[in-house]
């Protein structure tokens, strides 16, 4: 398969455990932001484009929407802990502007979506993007492999692969 973005395929060569870009029988849950729709919009198509790109039937995947980034650690610790999913993607955008708000939602977001994913043992994706700018955000929600939404799926897919090739962890 071909490289996304920065994210190389996984090279076998390397040797050791090694997860894979195939999620042919996987399910993926996403959670987007309503906020910043014109963007979470983008990063939700290129999601899509990745479920065809990793043999990821329509039927196994989700989209639910949060109403804003800050809140899509709770949706995501949901759809992780519920037993249905292989891996969760969170897809948010979020713009600096004049205050602080973006520090703290984009810190709140991100400290949530990890405490979700090592609460639940469940992957969940950081495809949020946090950005300057407008235009940079529209850089990283484009209509390629570039596109954050598309390399999150596919991460999701490399993650989920792994773990099922780990030892269990105790419980």
């Amino acid at each position: 398969m071909m490289a996304v973005g920065s994210l190389p395929a996984p090279d076998p060569e390397l040797g050791g455990i090694v997860g894979s870009h195939d999620g042919t029988g996987l399910r993926i849950g996403l959670v987007a932001a309503r906020w910043n729709i014109h963007l979470t919009g983008r990063l939700l198509d290129g999601a899509k484009q990745a479920f065809a790109h990793c043999n990821i039937a329509e039927d196994d995947t989700l989209v639910a929407w949060a109403p804003g980034s800050f809140e899509l650690p709770t949706v995501c610790r949901r759809l992780a802990a519920s037993g249905r999913f292989d891996a969760v993607v969170a897809l948010g955008a979020v713009v600096r502007g004049e205050t602080t708000h973006y520090e703290l939602v984009s810190e709140g977001a991100a400290e949530g979506i990890l405490r979700a994913t090592l609460d639940t043992g469940v992957p969940v994706i950081f495809g949020l993007i946090t950005t300057e700018t407008e235009e940079q955000a529209l850089a990283r929600a484009g209509d390629d492999h570039t596109n954050k939404g598309f390399e999150g799926v596919v991460t999701a897919v490399e993650m989920a692969t792994l773990l099922r090739q780990l030892p269990s962890a105790p419980r």
